[in-house]
């Protein structure tokens, strides 16, 4: 299937320069939900991985298919203040000062093998965060899934020492 037709464009969204990519036109069609859990598949195998991350927001979608695809758990990455109970958190620069996400404390166990999942990769600033936040509290990065990859912004960079996979590349 070929994924790129299914990813809407609007131009000067959220602001006036940037061409947003959308791949909500996918949640609507289960093939090509499905389609993103086999090329996964293909890529990350199921015994290597204890736990899916979402990145807020559109990262919990897609953990939440490879999750149910490969039988395994799946937690939230989410900015701060949006957990409850006790929560551990780091903060990145940004292209204009800084952000902070976080995690519930006792949601990964020492060890697990953990693959953070994305909807798409910018810059990588965030994804970069988010692995050496999983690996503040003792989790082991698998690697990093994304639906799309903005290649002009070099985001692998940052996260080019883990296992990465982007299904369509801008």
């Amino acid at each position: 299937m070929n994924l790129r037709d299914k990813i809407a464009e609007y131009p000067n969204f959220p602001k006036k320069g940037i061409l947003f990519r959308d791949f909500s036109p996918i949640l609507k069609d289960p093939s090509a939900m499905e389609s993103i859990a086999d090329e996964f598949s293909k890529y990350f195998h199921p015994k290597n991985i204890d736990i899916f991350a979402g990145i807020e927001s559109r990262g919990f979608i897609l953990a939440c298919i490879l999750a149910t695809r490969y039988n395994k758990g799946m937690m939230m990455i989410r900015k701060a203040g949006k957990l409850p109970g006790k929560t551990t958190k780091i903060s990145y620069t940004i292209e204009y000062g800084k952000d902070t996400i976080e995690i519930q404390k006792d949601i990964i166990e020492e060890g697990q093998r953990v693959l953070i999942c994305d909807d798409l990769l910018a810059t990588g600033g965030t994804a970069k965060a988010a692995a050496k936040l999983i690996e503040k509290v003792g989790g082991k990065i698998v690697g990093f899934a994304f639906i799309i990859e903005l290649t002009d912004l070099n985001g692998m960079k940052g996260i080019s020492k883990y296992d990465c996979k982007s299904l369509v590349k801008y």
